[in-house]
């Protein structure tokens, strides 16, 4: 009898713990569904990559063994030193595209004892569909945002030729996307490197994508997208909404004991604690960190905070993990001590799935990540959308005046948001009517997004 050889889907990650794990949950989904999968997920060595990186890369390996991780061997950057870039995303771009004689040479490897059926590519891997269509394999990207960014995408090639000047320096000049709303100018990511990828990643964009969204938290682009009205004049290929895909990975340290912020929220009062966290990248200046706590202080609601140490100003250290924080010498004296009992800051990382979903948070101050904003959507916990880079000031508009699940936290022309604001928003996400009507509008999404990973439902069904 011959020997039954499995179909073989290949999911290619671009660097970044946040992409990886959304693509091996992408992998369990398709396993989930078709047991008889094999999974082979590609990841390229990158010298950013922390501890945190490697062991999740174990754990999955030991507890999913039907999905393989593959790390590409390391290339080096074009331009030496990071330094010499202008932010994280065009190391990115750079590293996946000198990537491709390893990704050529492993498919290549692969392809001759097991038959491809589909490759995946994370978005920010666009220069490997050459490698694809070279081996003549059914391909899809994987847009690990929503779909309304993934309409904006569409867009760019359009936007590019309506002005030539810098995006910030426009101001709020509307740039449309058909079907859905308009952006300011000073919302996008502005003109530069990464940028320009962008655009040449948007013209790639003509095979079928996988979305990690659900049909009802973004219908109007959803349905933009599937019957073209959000690019008039341009075929656009089929979009399936197959999330929300989050990770749960529980909130114990290394001994297994519960993380101690966990343990602080078990005795805070239901729906009373707003959380701060900005995500595995984000940091903020001395002066700002200084800010947020005095609008802590004075608004008097509880509060679970993530402070990372700010900026080195060494322009080569901008894209390495910061240092353990000093809180004392960060932080305003006697912060810590006058807040003691109704605040809990913890340093540089929190379990947030865990915290969403504890019963005393009620509210999250966020960067308008996407994973973030899927992990508070599932949770039901209504947001107050602070976007620091990258995507996240479009998804600001998305998550306020589109979805309708966030506030919005207003700052100066120079991106700085001072105490008052802070005081503010914190008070209202927690204590006022709006925030009690942003809560039952999140309980309501959650429940949908529950229902769409259920059998039968939506997201199931769109499975490539």
């Amino acid at each position: 009898m011959a020997e039954h050889i499995p179909e073989m889907v290949v999911l290619y990650s671009s660097p970044g713990i946040g992409h990886l794990i959304s693509m091996v949950e992408l992998g369990k989904l398709l396993i989930s569904h078709s047991p008889s999968l094999s999974i082979t997920i590609l990841s390229p060595s990158f010298r950013f990559n922390t501890g945190s990186y490697s062991s999740y890369i174990s754990s999955v390996s030991s507890v999913f063994p039907s999905i393989t991780l593959h790390t590409l061997p390391p290339v080096p950057l074009l331009r030496g030193d990071p330094g010499n870039y202008s932010d994280m995303e065009e190391i990115i771009f750079e590293t996946l595209r000198c990537n491709n004689p390893n990704v050529h040479q492993f498919l290549n490897s692969l392809s001759r004892s097991s038959p491809v059926s589909a490759f995946i590519l994370d978005f920010f891997g666009y220069s490997a569909l050459e490698i694809s269509r070279s081996f003549q394999m059914p391909t899809f990207f994987f847009i690990t945002s929503g779909a309304s960014v993934l309409a904006l995408f569409h867009n760019l090639p359009v936007f590019e030729n309506l002005a030539a000047d810098s995006y910030r320096n426009l101001g709020t000049t509307p740039f449309h996307i058909p079907g859905l709303f308009s952006v300011p100018a000073n919302h996008m990511l502005d003109r530069g490197p990464t940028y320009n990828e962008c655009v040449k990643m948007a013209e790639s964009l003509r095979n079928s994508d996988v979305v990690n969204t659900f049909e009802s938290l973004e219908p109007r682009a959803v349905k933009g997208l599937n019957d073209g009205s959000c690019l008039p004049g341009t075929l656009i290929p089929p979009v399936y909404p197959i999330g929300p895909l989050i990770a749960y990975r529980g909130g114990e340290g290394g001994g297994g004991e519960r993380n101690e912020c966990l343990r602080w929220l078990d005795s805070q009062p239901s729906r009373s604690v707003v959380y701060l966290g900005f995500g595995s990248r984000s940091v903020f200046s001395g002066k700002q960190l200084g800010e947020i706590a005095v609008g802590l202080e004075r608004s008097e609601v509880r509060f679970l905070w993530v402070v990372r140490a700010p900026p080195s100003g060494d322009k080569a250290d901008q894209f390495l993990p910061p240092p353990e924080p000093d809180l004392n010498s960060l932080l305003p004296v006697g912060f810590l001590r006058r807040t003691k009992g109704r605040g809990f800051v913890a340093k540089s990382w929190a379990p947030q799935i865990d915290i969403l979903g504890h019963e005393a948070v009620g509210g999250f101050v966020t960067h308008c990540g996407w994973n973030s904003t899927l992990e508070a959507v599932c949770a039901g916990v209504p947001l107050v959308a602070w976007a620091l880079y990258a995507e996240q000031r479009f998804n600001k508009i998305l998550l306020v005046e589109e979805i309708k699940i966030a506030l919005p936290l207003n700052e100066s022309d120079d991106r700085f948001v001072c105490s008052d604001e802070i005081e503010r928003r914190v008070k209202q996400i927690i204590l006022s009517e709006e925030g009690q009507v942003l809560r039952k509008r999140l309980l309501q999404l959650s429940a949908e997004a529950k229902a769409a990973l259920g059998e039968g439902d939506v997201s199931c069904s769109n499975n490539v």
